[in-house]
């Protein structure tokens, strides 16, 4: 166990730095300039060549990106070019909302997914089954802002159950979260369909049938468990989702996270910024599916870490 973890951290480093140098090359050879952003449309070109000097942005690609791996390695995000803040603790900042967001979609997710997919299974064939798998593709399929203030009309306009915007209570949560969950919801139910049919379809189960259990423990101590398996796998990549996802979701709503402070920093080339964001989601991404990883041979012993 302790062997596969450090080799799956060496690998995660290796990922992050990869991520690093990507998006470090991608916005250096972007059209925008931020300095021109700092200083404004009325600068001279000596100002501008001086704050460009003094952000270092007129050396080489090696040195600019050699020396924000420096300042990685000794745990400094580097500091905003328009808030004149360190990038650290504006995502510390922000983070915790971003993250309860998060854990709130996914329980939705697996809830509505779960139910959905375990439903239909047991239903196969019939009209509920094809019901429920439509509504899961059009779950998939609906982008994320009209899902968003479609919830919006109906729950906080016409029915004023939850407020519009804001953060800080359970009812602002609901909203996004459903927003958010609605997606993941949609393909967790129709991966639990297929998985629970096929095992369904196993002797074990013939089995179990056989020797006279009732369809409740067949399904929940035997079938289940099994069929779930690959649902924990993709927790791990809906981080991912969700940290792309989040920010639209977050502007919608006017939730505080750090899809907002990303989207503001793009709009503004703010590059610190959208570096220091960029490597917490791959972080976030890395470290969900190790967790799933590690998790899965708890619920299945016959799985084995290699």
């Amino acid at each position: 166990m302790l062997a596969y973890v450090a080799r799956r951290l060496v690998q995660s480093v290796l990922i992050l730095l990869g991520v690093s140098l990507i998006t470090f090359a991608l916005l250096y050879v972007l059209p925008a300039d931020p300095v021109r952003q700092i200083a404004g449309r009325s600068a001279t070109p000596q100002t501008v060549e001086n704050i460009r000097r003094q952000l270092g942005l007129d050396q080489p690609f090696v040195v600019q990106y050699g020396r924000y791996l420096l300042g990685l390695a000794q745990g400094d995000f580097g500091r905003s070019y328009l808030q004149r803040t360190e990038v650290s603790e504006l995502i510390t900042a922000r983070l915790p909302a971003s993250l309860l967001l998060m854990a709130g979609a996914i329980v939705c997710e697996l809830i509505l997914g779960l139910t959905m997919g375990l439903v239909a299974a047991l239903k196969r064939g019939t009209a509920t089954d094809q019901a429920l798998m439509v509504s899961s593709f059009v779950g998939v399929s609906a982008p994320q802002f009209v899902v968003g203030l479609l919830l919006l009309y109906v729950f906080a306009v016409r029915l004023s159950w939850f407020p519009i915007g804001g953060y800080g209570t359970f009812s602002h949560l609901v909203l996004p979260s459903l927003t958010l969950g609605i997606l993941g919801a949609g393909w967790y139910s129709r991966m639990m369909r297929s998985s629970m049919v096929d095992v369904l379809r196993q002797d074990y189960i013939r089995t179990a049938r056989a020797k006279g259990l009732r369809r409740l423990t067949i399904i929940l101590r035997h079938a289940l468990p099994n069929a779930i398996l690959p649902v924990i796998a993709m927790i791990g990549i809906d981080i991912g989702i969700f940290m792309s996802g989040i920010v639209v979701v977050e502007s919608v709503f006017g939730w505080p996270g750090i899809g907002q402070l990303a989207w503001q920093a793009i709009q503004r080339v703010d590059i610190p910024i959208i570096m220091g964001v960029t490597l917490v989601s791959a972080c976030a991404i890395v470290l969900g599916n190790l967790l799933a990883d590690l998790v899965t041979p708890f619920i299945d012993p016959r799985i084995k870490l290699q």
